[in-house]
């Protein structure tokens, strides 16, 4: 979602000009302005907006599975594990694991229901943003102070936040499905998508597969809200600085910035929702019996704060690549699909 906001350069003392493909901020007495941008490129219909916002989602993260993997699997080691397997834990000996007992496809282990479960997310989240920041726009006390950067940055801000809520809760089983398939290792309980849904459903009950669904949301909205906040001021910045610059290069800097700000601080939820969507998996004991607040203080209490950031570097090494192919793939379908419709 960060790729989506448009800000330009801050501009001190007045008004200049703005590289034509960006929004700009201009001052204009004591009021700061957004400029919207010349349209170069008809406007998509929803159904092309769609169609754009899961293919770059679905590649982004066919390109990052690995790392994904790994991630998940860091971020579950806590449940299962004595004190003295998690010192020895690295990236490097948890990668040579899986090639050396999995094989090097195993990588990619649960990648398909990754698919099928972006494909929605990332579709939802695109269009829900932009109907979410239209709406908000049309709200008196936004309308009012439409030309105001401040109430520009609090639509993005809450908008965001909206559409990953909505997105995430529509398609919540299906990353559910992709967490508890990604974490299997030698024991292969769940044999693919379906078999994993009604296996959950049956042993689980329905509600079984809306498990972390709480942390999820509370970790959504602020991510979201925080991607697009840091994505904005550091576009910003670079645009007033150096308004020659690529935009492509600019947007793709600031967006794997803005994701690791998002995904440093919201990455302890995430972790807790990984745990949550795992309780009872295959059949296994659980191992939290209490509420949200109730898991933090648990892996506080036996691994220590940084037990919290267990799989943070994989996390990192992840969203650097997967928000730039994510953004470059919309970008590009988007002006494919404008192209195609203006012919």
């Amino acid at each position: 979602m960060q790729t989506e906001a448009r800000i330009g350069a801050v501009v001190e003392g007045g008004q200049r000009g703005i590289h034509p493909s960006h929004a700009g901020v201009v001052v204009d007495g004591s009021i700061r302005k957004l400029v919207q941008p010349r349209q170069q490129q008809s406007q998509i219909g929803p159904i092309s907006q769609l169609v754009a916002g899961g293919c770059a989602g679905a590649l982004s993260k066919t390109c990052t599975a690995p790392l994904a993997r790994l991630t998940i699997l860091f971020q579950v080691q806590g449940m299962h594990s004595n004190v003295a397997a998690l010192r020895k834990a690295s990236i490097w000996h948890e990668a040579s694991r899986i090639i050396n007992e999995e094989g090097f496809r195993a990588f990619w282990k649960g990648n398909l229901v990754t698919i099928a479960h972006r494909l929605p997310y990332s579709s939802a989240n695109f269009y829900a943003y932009e109907h979410y920041k239209k709406l908000l726009k049309t709200l008196p006390g936004l309308r009012s102070h439409k030309d105001n950067i401040s109430a520009d940055l609090c639509v993005h801000f809450v908008g965001g936040g909206l559409a990953g809520i909505s997105a995430a809760t529509a398609t919540y089983p299906l990353d559910l499905v992709r967490t508890r398939l990604a974490a299997q290792t030698k024991v292969i309980y769940y044999r693919g998508i379906w078999h994993a849904l009604r296996t959950i459903s049956q042993e689980e009950g329905v509600l079984g597969l809306y498990k972390g669904l709480g942390a999820t949301l509370l970790g959504v909205g602020p991510n979201i809200a925080i991607s697009f906040t840091v994505y904005e001021t550091l576009r910003s910045l670079w645009q007033s600085n150096r308004p020659s610059d690529s935009s492509v290069l600019v947007s793709l800097a600031c967006g794997s910035l803005s994701g690791i700000a998002s995904s440093t601080a919201t990455f302890p939820l995430d972790l807790v929702r990984r745990r949550k969507q795992l309780e009872g998996a295959g059949g296994r004991a659980l191992v939290y019996k209490t509420g949200l607040f109730g898991v933090f203080s648990h892996i506080i209490r036996k691994e220590g704060v940084w037990g919290l950031y267990r799989g943070i570097l994989p996390e990192y090494y992840k969203v650097v690549p997967g928000v730039g192919i994510c953004f470059m793939t919309y970008e590009a379908l988007k002006m494919l699909l404008a192209d195609i419709a203006s012919a």
